[in-house]
């Protein structure tokens, strides 16, 4: 079994790094070497959970690639967009990977000898990007590459933001003077700090932007002393490291509140709460490890009546949804460890049941009470009522 390693003990200087493996590169070639890059491998059999550190983190397997007929391209294309990305940490720009791209096409274009180099779409200069990120064991943002990806879309009538901007400045958000227009940070929540003009009870997480609108639009926020999010499904890196401030520096109770269905519960809770094995290496900086999950649970749908569908094995997207769920249950450490034994039971009993209840079905329990949804929410939070 691989061993777990630490990542991020300590901050790299990334151009040191950057010139440590050019020389090396340089050296074995000189010696008639093969040079040699490895990265972290960021998948799932190289991922190990303990609850007592609440997310995803790397077992010491490595992807490596060494110099030969079918991967001098890589290791070609690896050098080149280094260059790119120290540029941009030298004078200060920052760019998307959509960006990245085309700058990549724009400095071949202009460069016969580069023409080798070029990549037929974003995906293959994207894969180099992750590979270096990987390898360098930095996040992309430390590249000064972001995703464009937002946080959730936020409302409180209580949370104060203050951002540290590039240049030193400061800009304060006060959400409670944004009325039902959320407050969306960016994908580096790190730079915000986070003030409570007077004691938040929790934070509500709503797997749907739209349903989270909804419940700010009825006052939800002006109700409660609360934070209240819409995670937009499969949460980004933004709404991940927003969750994580959050936790961080106001330690408030979070909970989730989304689909009962395999893919809801694998694919958004779970990277939500532990990260993902794509991002072995920026886990710790974004998840929320003590983020409960409040429902959809399977009890609900009895106690509330609430409607459901069934899960036809016919549809390949559901099919898939459903044998992804049984792998998990085999071979995802976050669902084997016992700490989540009642998550992972709720997987089992929807492999079983071949069922789905959409959070939205709450609206049908009592049709001609607007706040009915409301009720329920923080019936089962005052209850206990979450896993």
């Amino acid at each position: 079994m691989a061993k777990l390693i630490k990542i991020r003990e300590l901050k790299i200087d990334i151009p040191q790094e950057a010139v440590r493996l050019a020389e090396q590169m340089l050296k074995d070639l000189e010696a008639s070497k093969r040079p040699v890059l490895e990265a972290v491998k960021c998948s799932l059999d190289n991922s190990f959970y303990n609850a007592k550190v609440g997310y995803l983190t790397p077992g010491d397997k490595s992807v490596r690639t060494e110099l030969n007929v079918s991967s001098v391209q890589k290791l070609a294309r690896v050098v080149f967009v280094l260059e790119i990305l120290l540029r941009n940490l030298d004078i200060g720009a920052v760019n998307t990977k959509r960006e990245l791209y085309y700058i990549a096409k724009g400095l071949i274009k202009g460069n016969s000898q580069l023409k080798p180099l070029d990549f037929e779409d974003q995906d293959e200069s994207d894969s180099i990007i992750d590979f270096i990120g990987d390898m360098l064991r930095v996040y992309r943002e430390e590249l000064n590459c972001y995703a464009n990806d937002r946080g959730g879309q936020t409302y409180s009538q209580q949370l104060i933001v203050t951002e540290t901007l590039p240049d030193g400045e400061k800009a304060i958000v006060d959400l409670g003077s944004l009325g039902t227009t959320p407050f969306q940070p960016k994908n580096r929540p790190q730079s915000l700090k986070l003030k409570a003009r007077k004691k938040i009870d929790f934070c509500l997480v709503v797997e749907s932007e739209g349903t989270a609108g909804t419940l700010a639009t009825m006052g939800f926020t002006k109700r409660n002393n609360c934070i209240l999010m819409g995670a937009q499904g499969v949460p980004s890196n933004g709404v991940r490291g927003w969750c994580k401030l959050i936790e961080d520096q106001l330690g408030v109770p979070m909970y989730f509140f989304g689909d009962l269905d395999a893919y809801t519960l694998q694919n958004i809770f779970r990277t939500l709460k532990a990260g993902s094995a794509a991002s072995l290496i920026r886990n710790g900086d974004f998840s929320a490890p003590d983020v409960k999950f409040l429902g959809v649970l399977p009890e609900d749908v009895k106690k509330y009546d609430l409607h459901c569908y069934k899960v036809k094995e016919s549809d390949p997207a559901e099919a898939r949804a459903l044998k992804k769920a049984k792998d998990a249950l085999e071979n995802d450490p976050f669902f084997q460890d016992k700490k989540n034994k009642k998550l992972a039971d709720i997987l089992r009993w929807l492999v079983k049941e071949k069922l789905r209840c959409e959070q939205q079905s709450f609206f049908s329990v009592d049709p001609r009470d607007p706040l009915k949804t409301e009720k329920i929410i923080l019936e089962k939070i005052r209850g206990n009522a979450y896993v």
